[in-house]
């Protein structure tokens, strides 16, 4: 095993991972928030880490405090110092299960970091992993949100397909998910990196009060990813506290719209409604894992 990777358990039930990392993509909190709320939702338990090594900077000139871990004092003592986390998670039995990891994106040597997560995922013998982010932009809050994908393997795209996502098109920085997509194919390993969109409006142009909304923790996102994962993955997991917390938040931001309409000269129906204009709701509804067997069963008999 790679020195830098502790494992203390070898789940055998273990075939699909899911992960996220304090991240530059985790609008909506889909990457940090998600793994964790998965971890306590399902009560699983730490498996192994990453050791933190040679990853992470204390400090570039001009930054500050934003590379360094929080301290939290009183009266002089140290109540608490925070830890770089890489960290896996089981959840499940013998029979049935599936691993959750949630890490930082490192600073440095990602290539390092990369072959240590990719040795645990070849070790546990994981079928495929899912790496789970976000990114804001100008979307429908009260809508489905849009997820895109970035894969490892070229033909896996047929398949990614038949969950309504959308291929992504970006160019720019890579976030660790798409780094760890590129790694995972000279090593022909699943990786899928999902990307919803959380939204984020931009006032500035017709307002001095608000500059900006954007979600911090967008449910309705998670829910959208879980859907597809719980399906792809037959987990079996119940979704509907998801989907009563996305539910909830759409509620909040419609008083929020409603207030913001009140105080403020912008006109926020008009701006939300082009928005709405612009917006192609992509919906994901499969059919029961029962249906699905039964279905493909039929197909395979008429084929005889």
């Amino acid at each position: 095993m790679n020195d830098l990777v502790e494992l203390w358990e070898r789940p055998a039930s273990a075939k699909y991972m899911i992960v996220g990392w304090q991240q530059w993509a985790d609008a909506g909190e889909v990457s940090s928030g998600l793994p964790e709320y998965l971890i306590a939702h399902t009560g699983a338990r730490k498996i192994g880490e990453i050791k933190p090594d040679r990853f992470y900077l204390f400090q570039i000139p001009g930054t500050h405090h934003l590379l360094r871990p929080v301290v939290r004092l009183k009266d002089g003592y140290r109540q608490h110092l925070e830890q770089r986390r890489n960290e896996f998670f089981f959840a499940g039995d013998e029979q049935n299960g599936f691993l959750i990891f949630l890490g930082e994106e490192p600073h440095q040597n990602e290539e390092a970091y990369s072959e240590a997560f990719l040795d645990v995922v070849e070790a546990l013998g994981v079928k495929r992993v899912v790496a789970v982010a976000g990114v804001h932009g100008p979307v429908p809050y009260d809508k489905r949100r849009e997820v895109s994908c970035v894969y490892s393997l070229p033909g896996m795209k047929e398949e990614l397909m038949r969950y309504a996502l959308k291929p992504s098109n970006y160019e720019g920085g890579s976030t660790i998910g798409t780094y760890l997509a590129d790694r995972a194919e000279a090593r022909n390993i699943e990786f899928v990196a999902l990307y919803a969109l959380a939204p984020a409006y931009d006032f500035s142009q017709g307002s001095m009060i608000v500059q900006q909304m954007s979600m911090q923790e967008d449910f309705r996102a998670w829910y959208e990813i879980m859907v597809r994962l719980n399906h792809m993955f037959r987990l079996d997991l119940d979704l509907s506290d998801l989907q009563e917390r996305g539910d909830e938040l759409t509620a909040a931001w419609d008083e929020k719209i409603e207030q913001l309409e009140q105080i403020s000269q912008l006109e926020v129906r008009q701006y939300l409604e082009q928005i709405n204009a612009d917006f192609t709701e992509r919906s994901f509804e499969p059919l029961s894992h029962v249906w699905e067997d039964a279905l493909g069963q039929l197909l395979d008999d008429s084929e005889l």
